[in-house]
């Protein structure tokens, strides 16, 4: 992994650390959290990276949490490259690049395709919060035809 005029480039994929202007990359978050004001909560202090592979693929944020730990607020794929390994290069490139993080933390919904993912990402089940997408949002989510409900958090340890 090398870094040159802001840009890092890791397995052959453009790596960029957005910091000013993130609005202009909210329509693939939306796809991951699609209630804007749920990504204001985070956008701005979070840390922002993008994926370019000619064009831009996905998109994260991440936070800092506490010591040694962070969270990884918002991934998002474009629909036509997912399954291509764009998240996962994206994760792993977190974990390089935060020597510091010894646990980190990611919420989804309830959903097989997503916990399947973040399983093969090397995320093991940590606890849920009750009711946290009906408290929260102000529309009934779906995701993969299912109404999520329950946010089930996982954790990465190093």
């Amino acid at each position: 992994m090398t870094k040159a005029n802001g840009r890092v480039y890791s397995d052959n994929r453009n790596i960029i650390k957005i910091t000013d202007n993130k609005k202009e990359f909210i329509d693939l978050l939306l796809l991951a959290d699609e209630q804007e004001n749920m990504v204001d909560q985070y956008l701005e202090r979070g840390e922002m990276f993008v994926l370019d592979d000619n064009g831009i693929k996905a998109e994260c944020v991440i936070t800092k949490e506490g010591n040694g730990v962070y969270e990884l607020k918002n991934i998002a794929v474009s629909p036509d490259c997912q399954r291509k390994g764009y998240g996962k290069s994206l994760i792993e490139f977190l974990f390089s690049a935060y020597t510091d993080c010894n646990t980190m933390f990611v919420g989804t919904g309830d959903v097989p395709s997503s916990l399947t993912f973040y399983k093969k990402c090397g995320f093991t089940e940590s606890h849920r919060i009750i009711n946290f997408f009906v408290d929260n949002y102000d529309h009934p989510i779906f995701e993969d035809g299912n109404q999520l409900v329950d946010m089930v958090y996982l954790r990465r340890e190093r």
